[in-house]
């Protein structure tokens, strides 16, 4: 995985499988979503549960409509969205499985989404500030 990349390339593969967007197009959208997120890390930490952290990445569970608000600001059109979302999730799940924690997530998205965040900054914290609206 590269600095700031948020999701592993298994999960994009699989998302690509299941996604109404093509599977050349999903490396190019979820970069310019991650473009989107990485500043505003510091937000995400102060207003969102983190359920998981690590060097390269930070792990968020969010409001079922998150990924309307994120589509809006990016224009993305509803496939695209819905791409974005489901490999985000798909991260979530990976990352439960790895913790033995899937049913636990699995249950979390029932009433609420993911965000994936890779981290930029070098010190682990991605850019400091972050923007006031998430």
């Amino acid at each position: 995985m590269a600095r700031g990349d948020p999701l592993d390339g298994q999960v994009l593969l699989l998302t690509a499988a299941k996604a109404s967007v093509a599977a050349r197009e999903l490396p190019a959208l979820v970069d310019r979503v991650q473009a989107d997120l990485g500043p505003r890390l510091a937000t995400y930490r102060r207003a969102y549960e983190a359920v998981d952290e690590s060097p390269d990445r930070w792990t968020f569970l969010v409001p079922p409509d998150h990924w309307e608000e994120v589509g809006r600001r990016l224009d993305l059109t509803r496939r695209e969205r819905e791409a974005v979302r489901r490999a985000h999730e798909e991260q979530l799940r990976r990352v439960g499985s790895r913790q033995e924690r899937r049913e636990e997530f699995e249950s979390a998205l029932d009433i609420r989404s993911a965000v994936v965040i890779g981290v930029e900054g070098e010190d682990g914290d991605g850019i400091d500030g972050g923007d006031a609206s998430a």
